[in-house]
């Protein structure tokens, strides 16, 4: 964890702050602006890009990534300029609650996949990036985005310590165990071997994702 400096009195302003941008639900936006429907009736019933893609409008899931990404991010960064590396870090870790726990949502929002590379990406470039090579990789080889998912958040704190950022190997722990939380119901069909495929997934009855 880093060193904690800043005024007392900003860090809750700061948790706040990076909530309520994490918890804004771009993929119902989205959805939304592009005449797709109410998201959580469609496919899986999650807000994330993967579940915008279903629609099978490709640029909605890409602004929706982008989106969920880069709210993270710009919490990090705009904590990091205007208060100092704690701040980004709680930040970044408000945004993530946020994404997952939205307020205007009734506390059921998506599953974090993009805000953590996002927040991740905008804490420590090397660091973001090896967790993003990490779930390419591992999507590569099973094709399995939620298993991707699962490997970028586990190795995380490992990339953390071997790239030399040690005071944001309890953050990248702290967000990669939420990933795993939030993807149980994923993890039984991984084990069952019933978990859809990137590139086969149904309309319909979709498994949540």
């Amino acid at each position: 964890m880093p060193e904690f400096v800043s005024a007392p009195a900003l860090l809750p302003a700061v948790a706040l702050a990076g909530y309520v941008l994490g918890s804004v639900p771009f993929g119902l936006v989205i959805a939304w602006l592009f005449g797709l429907g109410d998201l959580r009736k469609i496919g899986s019933g999650n807000i994330g890009a993967t579940n915008v893609l279903r629609t099978g409008n490709k640029l909605a899931a890409f602004l929706t990534l982008i989106l969920d990404a880069g709210k993270g991010g710009i919490a990090v960064l705009l904590a990091r300029f205007s208060v100092g590396e704690d701040a980004a870090q709680i930040a970044g870790l408000f945004a993530f609650l946020g994404h997952l726990f939205p307020v205007w949502l009734g506390f059921r929002g998506g599953k974090g996949v993009a805000t953590f590379l996002g927040t991740l990406l905008a804490l420590a470039f090397p660091l973001g990036l090896a967790a993003c090579l990490t779930w390419l990789a591992t999507a590569l080889i099973f094709r399995i985005s939620s298993l991707s998912a699962l490997a970028a958040a586990a190795t995380a704190p490992i990339w953390a310590l071997v790239l030399g950022y040690p005071a944001m190997a309890g953050l990248a722990l702290v967000l990669g165990a939420l990933v795993w939380v939030r993807h149980t119901e994923n993890i039984r069909r991984i084990i069952a071997g019933t978990e859809t495929k990137i590139g086969r997934g149904k309309s319909g009855n979709e498994p949540k994702t």
